[in-house]
């Protein structure tokens, strides 16, 4: 117990190396410390819980084989990394089976993880009802507008990283998220939602 309490208050880079010297428990600390966000990432291209879990599953196997054989090389960037991991697995189950690509909010749940938390229950509850409106709103976006988004808010992906994955340019993806934005904007006032 005292060896994953001393493991908790390591940097990622550390959790890494301590994984590499053969300490397993050090990547149990660092999946649990990201297991929701990217699982999130995940649910929030392909839609479906039990593929998601599929998804989440190989990139977790992929990142250990990576990590293993030495091939892994973003130091201190562990998140940003499996993000980018698991959205190519994603984009991989999309190519196999040609289906579009569906990016959307799951029910709010993490959209909550960016705000502070509420004081009340009738804080708490108003937030779920605001998170759950936004999620609809964001359904509502054009694709590649949903993907940035996503991809910048829960993987935490600069938006170099975000052009690298979509294989566009920084400017593209910068505009799709002011486009994004725009839209969404232009959503709240038509459905006059206030957000807190």
């Amino acid at each position: 117990m005292q060896l994953t309490q001393k493991l908790s208050e390591l940097s990622d880079a550390e959790l890494i190396h301590a994984f590499i010297e053969g300490q397993d428990r050090a990547l149990e600390v660092i999946v649990h410390k990201y297991k929701d966000k990217i699982y999130t990432a995940i649910y929030m291209l392909v839609k479906d819980k039990y593929m998601a879990e599929d998804i989440f599953q190989d990139a977790f196997l992929k990142m250990i084989k990576t990590i293993r054989e030495g091939r892994y090389s973003e130091q201190g960037k562990f998140l940003p990394w499996a993000i980018r991991v698991a959205h190519n697995l994603c984009m991989d189950h999309f190519r196999r089976t040609k289906v579009q690509i569906p990016v959307t909010l799951p029910d709010g749940r993490d959209i909550g993880a960016l705000l502070p938390l509420a004081d009340t229950a009738a804080d708490a509850m108003e937030k779920r009802q605001t998170h759950e409106s936004v999620r609809q709103l964001i359904e509502l976006l054009p694709e590649e507008q949903r993907e940035v988004i996503v991809l910048r808010i829960y993987g935490d992906l600069s938006f170099k990283e975000i052009a690298d994955m979509s294989d566009v340019s920084i400017n593209t993806a910068l505009g799709r998220m002011r486009y994004a934005l725009i839209n969404l904007r232009r959503l709240i006032a038509d459905k006059q939602l206030q957000l807190r």
